[in-house]
Parts: C-alpha cells; structure tokens; sequence
C-alpha cells in the first residue's frame, strides 16, 4: 500500500470515529474483508456504531468463524446489500463484545438479524417461547437465549424499541426461559411434576415488565398439591423442581449462564423454606411482613408454572399491599430502606452508582412506589409493576406534577438506556459508570452523542441525576398545595381525602391543621401565593425530613404572617438557594431557634448568602462594639440592656440556626464531620456573646447611676464553662466580681457602688420581655452563696492567703477576666495562677480531698430517678467526669507544663497527651465523650427551649435530638446505646487516670 493511500485511509478512520486506525487497517486488509475493503457503505456504517474499531474487530472474527467461503460471501454480499442488517449486526457488533462473542462461537446466527417480519418488531412471551422451543438442555437453552437477545439488542441499538420497550421484551424473554427451564425440570422429574401445582411468581424488575440487560431475576415460589396426593410430598416434589429450575438459568457451562435466578424476596428470606403453600404465604404477610416486603409486592406477576394458582397468589396478597400505607412509620420506614441501601454503597462507588447512588434509578423507584402505596387503595389506576406506566397515571390522577413527571421520566429513561449500554458490553451486571475513557467513549456514542461523546455524556448524565435529586422527594408535596389552591380548568387535583392520606404517611400528626396552613399560605392569585406555591413543595420535604414536620410547617406559617408584606422577605427565600433550605431545618429542628426568630422575624435575613452576615459567628470585638455603642445611645440604663438584649438573641438566633444547618447538612453543604468543631463553635460564640452582653450591661449600669466614672475599678471574672469559652444555649454566666477603689474614695462607698451595679445588672438582665434572660451566677466565689457578692483585690488575696480550699483552686483553673477593667482583671490572674497552678504540684492530701469531693458530688448531686447512664453532667464518663479528670492534670502539673496552663478543657486535653500524661487513645477517648455530652445538652436545649442534662422522654423530642446527633428515623435506640459505649469506654479511662484504679 502506498504511504499517501496509507495517509489517506487513516484519515478517513480517523474521521469515522475510529480510535486505533493503524489497527483498523490492518484488519481492513486482512483477507476476510478484502472484496468490501474500499465500499464507502461499509466505512460509513461502522463509523455510525457506538465502537467502530469494537465493530470492525467483532466483523472480522465473525467472518473468519464462517464454516467456508460461500458462507464468508453470503454474510459480506448481504451486509453490504441490505442496510437494515448491515445496521443491526454492526451495530450489536459496536456495541456489546459479549455478543460478538456469542457470533464467533455461533458464526451462523447472524441469520437471526437478516429480516424482520411486522410482528418481529415487538416479540412478546409466545415468539420468545418459539425462539426457545428446540432448547432440550441446558447448554442448547443458553445458545438459543443468546440468539434471542441478540434480536433484542439489535432493535434496542438501532433505536427501532426505546428503553422502556427494551426492558419490557427482556422481561418477557426472561418469562419465557423461566418456563423452558421448569419444563426441562419437570421433563427430568415427571413424578414430581404430576404431584404439586407449582407457580413461579416474578418480582423485581422482571415481575415489573422492566428487567434489564443482566440481573438477577427475583422469584417466589407457591405449590400446592395436586389432586390427591400428600402436602409434605407435594412441597418436597415442588421444592426440588423449583431448585432445579433455578439451577439451569444459574449454573456456567461452556455457553456461560443466563441470569442467576433469587428467591431471597419469599417470606423469612433465605432462611425460609423456598417454597410455601399459598396459605402460608397469606399466614406470613398477615402477622410477619415488613413494610418493605409489601412494596416488594407491587411487582409480583406469575410468569410460569401453574398460572391459575399464580393468579390465586396474587389475589389473596392484593388487599394487604394496599392497606401498608396504614402502618405505623409506612415512609419513615420506606425511605430507611432507601438510606440503608445508600449507606451500604462503597464510598469509592457511590458517585458513579447509577442505580443505587443518589439521583440514581432507585430513587425514581421508591418515589413512585411510595405514592403508589399511599393512593393505590383508592385509586385502580396506579397499580402498576412497572415504574413508567405507573408516573403516568400518578400524573394524570393529579398525584404528581405533570411537569415534574415529565422531568422524571426523561431522566429515568437517559439512566435506564445508560444501564443498558453498559451492561450489554460485556453482558454482566453491573450498574457502575465506567472510569475509563474509551468505556465512556463508547457509552457517550451509544446513546446518540457524537460531538465529544465523555463530555456530552458526563453532563447529560449529572443534569439527569440532579433532576431526580431535586424532584424525587418534591413529588409528594406539589399537589398537596394544588389540592388547596386555584387550578387551570381541567387540571387534576388530589382530593381531601388523598391529601389527608398523603399528610399522615409523610409523617405530620395532625393533617388537617397542615391542610389549613397551607391554604392560608398559598391560595389566591396574589403574587406572594405564587411564590409560595413555588417553595413549599420543596419546603415541606425538608419538614417531612425532621422530627416534627407539623412544627416546622406551623412555624413557617407564622413566620410568613409575620414577614409576608415585607418585599425582601420571599424574595430571600426564592432567589437565594441556602436560605430556604436553612430555614426549613431551623423551623422543624424544635423550640428554641423559631422561639428566638419569632420574637424578631426579620432575622430570617442571616439565613441568606448575601449581606446580613450570614451564619459565620462574630467575633468578641465586633459584637461588644455594637452592644457598647447600642447602650451608649439609650436614654438610660434598662433602655440600654434592652438593646444589649436584643442583640444577644439575634445573636443567639445566629448560633443556633448555624449549629443546626451544620448538624442537619444541606443539599449544598453536607454534615459537618468535626464533632468537635461544633461544640467549640457554639460554645466560643455563647461564651463571646455573654461577655459582650454583660459588658454592654455594664457600661449602661455605670453610665445611668455614675455618669462615665464608677467610684472603684470594676472587673468581671468569667468561671466555670463561661471561663472555658464552654457555654451552651441554656448556660448561666458563672464570675466572680473584683473592685478596687478609685484613689481617694472611701472603700465603703466603693463597696457600696460595686454592690449596686451588680445587683441592678442582675435585675436588668433578667427584667421579663421577648429577650431570653442572662442569669448570672456568682456562687463559685469564696466561701460560696455564703460570702460577700463583691470583694476588692486585697480581699480576695487576703482570703486565698488563709483560707483558700482545694476545690476554689480548682475552680479558679477556669478564671478568665470577661469584662470591666482590664487592668485590674489582668492582676487578678496574677494573684490566683499559684493557687490554679502550685509549684510542684498537688500534694497527695490535696488529691485525696478532691477525689472525696467528687465521690460525693456523684452520690449526693443527682436527681432523683435521673438515669445515671444517660445523665451527661453527672453520669459515669460524663462532663464532670472529664473535667476533673482533666483539671486533677493542670493541678498536678500545670506548674512545669505551661500548655495546661488554659482554662478549655479541650485544649489542656491535648497539651496533656502532648506531654506524655496520658496516652493517645486515652486521651481521643475522653474527647469524643465529653465533645458527645456537650451536644447532646445543646441538642436538649435546642429541642425542648429548656436546658436539660438528660435525653428526653417523649418520643418525638428523642428523635428531633437524634436527628440532630446525625440519626435517622427509628434509630433513637442506636443513639442511646452509641452514648453509653462511648461514655462506659470514658469511665474506664476516668479510674485510672483520675482515681488510679
């Protein structure tokens, strides 16, 4: 060949979609191919498959598998003569290696493609029987399988089937092999075959009229004894004919398998007998089923065996499917389903699970089957096995969208046809999207995308799967508004009593409260209804995903009737993505956060991505500036706290709506994994919060009673977890008050003046108004409730000289100064650091009294009935028991160690097993409980509006302090037995290292 001829035919492989044209020219000019080498016609129908080198390849060895040269002719003058095979064989050659294979081994059934008769087009169960008719084994059923898929692929390439077509023609091939199979088992066994009524029930995607490619195909078996002969016999006779018959599709021979055949979906599972009496069957269902079982029914179809007992079957467990949306937890149960098979997904795999991922095939599944459950009963129309057929008809019930159906089922159909191409390569089952190139290649080409085939398909394929994230869930909502609101003429509509059923399957207690808010909120024709039509049937998914769904709708409500007028308000939540997701969850996730936003609704503005500042904390500066400059404008002092007030629960709105976003996740941000991070986060933005709170107090106090001077230098020491910068939402601020007179003043009238500011800061803080009050706590002062609220300087160091107690140095380890004079907090410091950190340490007495005091304080300090397991303050491994074991350290060694030298647990945690105290997984031990008993209290608080050091009893606040914990529905008991393993696991490090057991 000459090199411009040579440069010339790469060229033009190049231009056809071949990929490796030094290859292609060579099999080009192999002798199979040398009569067509030149035929434009060949060229420009390989370069039209999805793999034209895949194509070129496959053809070659086909023909070199011909049994002679008349043979090798007749294929090549018709290929090149008639283009409806020349389309078919190359493309099923271009598209699938496996089936080219099939050709190789079996040269002559490329007949099988060369015409097609009208009722060729769309074979059913009878042409497929007839195609399987001379198979007399097993090895002669699976060539004449082959031949018939065959057929199938090359419709399905050529696009002369669509998808949905294409699944419906496996699944009735797969009927049919189903009934060769049991005819070749009972061939083998006529005694058994003349002793019981056996039927084969299909389920799954073969029961639905949908199977793909390559799957397992899902059966339950039913018998019951033929006319005359014994039960037992009838079920042992029917039991092995069943084995036999899966074992003929299952098992490899030298033409490989078919498909293997499960019947892990019967009653009990694997550990149920593999065939049932039809009574035994119903007995199951009736007392034992789960929910899941009863979905798994909606695609039950007898395809083989005894038809008439088949249908038996179908009629007596008909009415319990459609009575399973009255079961208690019916979605909740449903969609753990749905999350179990996610979690169970490899994390190197879930992005490119197709059927099972996210966005994926099964959540078009689930989403219809769910609906089909909840209106079935009523509504005929919907029982469908198979999923398109039943979007249909949920779309023309008025139960879905019509426009979301639409949506959905485009994209079903994109994934359904990339399942197909990709299991049709190699026929094996999989559902995974390839990594490599040339696999995507090929796939992006199959289904029609030529210009850059990886790119195209990747984008189609995101878009798709972003749509049923999107819809899947939405589907159950929108017509819950269009139930109340004006519609089109002509436009279906769910009726009362559909919304009603809908209502209390996702989840809400009182269905017809939810019907009257949404009424209020979107019927009419004015412009904020049909904004509102818009978000709520994404709002109500992300209630229905919370606890307590009705107070999360209630709460919208009520916040809308407060903002509705306001033009910033729904625009907020329409045109900025987070905000409305955001404020979903804050609205459902309990008390706390909508009782703060109710008192001030225009802070839904925080929520949004734009200037309010969003959820990121304040820092201390920032918001003592603004509380400062608010009480310096006030006409006086309570005008001042007030404004200190309001900010403070802007602020704690702020923080609260931040740790839940955080602790829920969202569509765009997921979970934070840093458990840790959350606890520090809300307890650095409390702890900042409450000392510009109380300096902003202050500085009204002084200004209102003393004009701008006080008569004695004023500091405030924080104590305890206010200290630590630990607060949670419920939290009181533990100091302790220092003065120092002005010079010159009378140390009484000093005294006398520090007195009045703190008992009028006290009051101010704790006056009754639509702020949440500040307690301030002074009882970790010397002497306790028993001294004098306020001392000086020289006080306190008279009374540390002569009178300080093991537990106030201890409790001084946390002193930090949080407002008033700087100065004078910072000598305080100085004073206390020896008492906090004596040089050389603790002597044993002092270690004994403390390890007394804590004995006591366990025995004698918890409530009453409390469970002492579950009590995150006091309980074994709990927050106290963290904190003094941590603090026994930085008394022991805070002196030589100066990274104890720190009044946050967390921090001293690490410095300790940074300097060899304790090892390191003693060290993450203690962490994760205390870090686990901080957010269960922040969770508590969050729930209930109320602190609390328990988990609470009612069912539906466990759940709302599950979900904030990361549980699902149903898994409170998890939660529960998750914190006593980390805090027994706390506990064991606690007596060693704190009581040295």
């Amino acid at each position: 060949m000459t090199p411009g001829r040579r440069s010339s035919t790469f060229t033009r492989l190049l231009r056809h979609g071949f990929t490796d044209a030094s290859a292609a020219e060579r099999l080009l000019d192999s002798v199979e191919l040398a009569a067509v080498r030149d035929d434009p016609v060949l060229l420009e129908a390989l370069g039209a498959t999805a793999d034209p080198d895949l194509a070129l390849h496959g053809l070659v060895r086909l023909l070199e598998a011909q049994p002679g040269h008349t043979a090798r002719r007749e294929l090549l003058d018709t290929l090149i003569a008639a283009k409806p095979l020349r389309d078919r064989l190359l493309g099923v050659l271009g598209a699938s290696a496996a089936l080219a294979d099939h050709l190789a081994r079996h040269p002559r059934d490329w007949e099988a493609l060369v015409t097609y008769e009208p009722r060729d087009l769309h074979p059913g169960v009878a042409e497929f029987e007839r195609g399987l008719a001379e198979a007399v084994d097993p090895v002669s059923l699976r060539v004449a399988y082959r031949r018939c898929l065959l057929a199938i692929a090359a419709r399905d390439v050529c696009g002369t089937t669509d998808v949905a077509q294409t699944a419906a023609e496996l699944a009735d091939l797969a009927t049919a092999t189903l009934r060769a199979a049991l005819a070749l088992a009972e061939a083998a066994a006529p005694d058994d075959a003349a002793a019981c009524r056996l039927a084969v029930i299909a389920m799954g995607k073969c029961g639905g009229h949908e199977l793909n490619y390559v799957s397992d195909v899902d059966v339950i078996f039913v018998a019951e004894a033929a006319d005359g002969a014994d039960e037992s016999k009838a079920l042992r006779s029917a039991t092995k004919l069943a084995s036999h018959m899966m074992r003929i599709c299952s098992e490899t021979t030298v033409e490989g398998s078919i498909w293997p055949v499960d019947a892990n979906l019967r009653p009990e599972g694997r550990n149920g007998p593999l065939v049932r009496t039809l009574s035994s069957h119903v007995a199951y269902y009736q007392r034992w089923a789960k929910t899941w079982e009863f979905q798994a029914l909606l695609k039950a179809r007898p395809v083989a065996g005894d038809l008439g007992l088949g249908q038996e079957y179908v009629a007596a467990l008909e009415p319990m499917v459609w009575k399973a949306a009255e079961r208690d937890n019916f979605v909740a149960d449903v969609q753990k389903m749905r999350r179990r098979v996610v979690e169970n997904i490899p994390a190197a795999e879930i992005d490119r699970e197709l059927k099972l991922g996210p966005g994926g095939l099964r959540d078009v599944e689930f989403a219809v089957q769910l609906l089909q459950l909840v209106h079935g009963r009523a509504d005929l129309t919907l029982r469908s096995g198979t999923t398109l057929d039943a979007l249909q008809a949920l779309a023309a019930g008025g139960y879905v969208g019509r426009a979301d159906a639409v949506q959905l089922d485009d994209a079903y159909r994109f994934l359904r046809s990339m399942e197909h191409r990709i299991q049709l390569y190699r026929l094996r089952r999989t559902h995974l999207v390839p990594e490599d190139e040339a696999d995507l290649r090929r796939l992006g080409r199959s289904l029609g995308l030529r210009t850059d085939p990886v790119t195209e398909l990747i984008r189609e394929w995101k878009q798709h799967t972003g749509v049923v994230r999107r819809l899947h869930e939405k589907l159950f909502y929108r017509p819950l508004l269009d139930a109340v609101a004006q519609l089109a003429p002509g436009e279906a509509r769910l009726s009362a009593e559909a919304a009603r059923e809908r209502l209390v399957a996702l989840g809400y207690a009182d269905p017809a409260a939810a019907l009257r808010h949404l009424e209020a909120l979107a019927s009419g024709v004015t412009r904020k209804a049909a904004i509102q039509r818009t978000l709520l049937p994404v709002l109500l998914g992300w209630f229905a995903d919370s606890a307590d769904p009705d107070a999360g709708l209630l709460n919208f409500r009520k916040v809308s009737d407060a903002l509705g007028k306001t033009p910033w308000y729904l625009r907020l939540l329409r045109d900025e993505g987070a905000a409305a997701e955001n404020l979903a969850r804050v609205l459902s996730a309990g008390r706390l956060a909508p009782d703060l936003l109710m008192r001030a609704p225009e802070a839904v503005a925080l929520l949004g991505d734009g200037d309010g500042g969003g959820l990121e904390p304040r820092g201390r500066a920032q918001l003592e500036q603004e509380i400062l400059a608010a009480a310096g404008r006030a006409d006086n002092a309570e005008d001042g706290v007030r404004a200190a007030r309001g900010v403070r629960r802007r602020e704690l709105f702020r923080t609260a709506a931040a740790d839940i976003v955080d602790s829920y996740g969202t569509d765009t941000k997921p979970v934070e994994a840093d458990q840790g991070a959350l606890v520090d986060r809300v307890g650095g933005a409390v702890s900042d919060l409450t000392a510009a709170t109380l300096a902003g107090t202050l500085r009204a106090v002084v200004r209102d009673g003393w004009g701008d001077t006080l008569p004695t230098r004023f500091a405030m020491i924080g104590m305890g977890r206010f200290g630590g910068h630990e607060l949670g939402y419920g939290s009181d601020a533990d100091v302790v008050f220092v003065h120092e007179p002005q010079e010159g003043v009378d140390e009484r009238e000093a005294a006398d003046a520090a007195n009045k500011v703190v008992a009028e800061m006290r009051r101010l803080l704790q006056i009754p108004s639509a702020d949440p009050p500040l307690l301030i706590d002074a009882d970790l002062r010397p002497e306790g409730k028993s001294g004098p609220l306020v001392r000086t300087l020289k006080a306190y160091e008279a009374y540390y000289r002569r009178w300080s107690l093991v537990w106030e140095s201890q409790a001084l380890l946390r002193a930090e100064p949080v407002a008033g004079d700087e100065e004078l907090g910072r000598r305080f410091i100085e004073l206390v650091d020896p008492l906090r950190y004596p040089a050389e340490g603790l002597g044993e007495d002092a270690v004994r009294e403390i390890r007394r005091l804590k004995a006591r304080m366990e025995s004698e300090r918890l409530p009453r009935g409390a469970d002492p397991k579950l009590h995150t303050k006091l309980g074994p491994g709990g927050l106290s028991d963290v904190e003094w074991t941590v603090q026994l350290l930085q008394l022991r060694h805070g002196w030589a160690e100066p990274g104890l030298r720190t009044t946050r647990t967390r921090q001293a945690l690490a410095a300790a097993q940074a300097a060899g105290l304790l090892g390191t997984e003693e060290a993450a031990i203690l962490d994760e409980a205390w870090v686990l008993a901080t957010r269960v209290r922040n969770a508590v608080m969050l729930v209930r509006g109320r602190a609390g050091d328990t988990f609470p009893t009612e069912s539906r606040e466990l759940a709302a302090v599950g979900r904030y914990l990361g549980y699902g529905d149903g898994h409170a008991g998890d939660m529960l037995d998750a914190y006593r393993r980390t805090t027994r696991r706390a506990r064991a490090v606690v007596e060693e290292l704190f009581y040295g057991a």
